[in-house]
């Protein structure tokens, strides 16, 4: 059974940094596609970051590209989320997300959730 926890959210400025960590636990985790997503309030759940298993590819959503970067540890299981230059739109909460493919193909394709951690940027 994969298991994610989110850890590093919190409230910063507009302008601000904020660092994500996703601990992975689970047989074959490493072998995993791992993503982030986030959801607004009053908004759909919407793609944020993924990354392949071997941390050879990244994928990002225009709306983050330039200010977040993806990447993964897999001898710590686990994986980051590191974000610069926050907006306000940027509040929500962030989920990780382990995809059994190898590589990152769809939103839908991702098998494992975690809780969910809140990131409050305030303008």
């Amino acid at each position: 059974q994969v298991q994610l926890v989110e850890s590093g959210g919190g409230l910063v400025q507009t302008g601000g940094s904020l660092s994500l960590s996703c601990a992975a636990s689970g047989r074959g985790i490493s072998m995993y596609a791992m993503g982030w997503f986030r959801q607004a309030p009053g908004k759909e759940r919407e793609f944020v970051a993924a990354i392949s298993w071997s941390g050879g590819r990244t994928y990002y959503a225009d709306s983050v590209k330039g200010r977040f970067t993806i990447s993964r540890d897999n001898a710590k299981n686990t994986v980051y989320l590191q974000m610069n230059s926050l907006k306000h739109e940027d509040t929500a909460v962030y989920y990780c997300a382990a995809d059994r493919s190898r590589y990152y193909s769809s939103d839908s394709s991702f098998d494992y959730w975690g809780q969910g951690t809140q990131v409050t940027v305030s303008s």
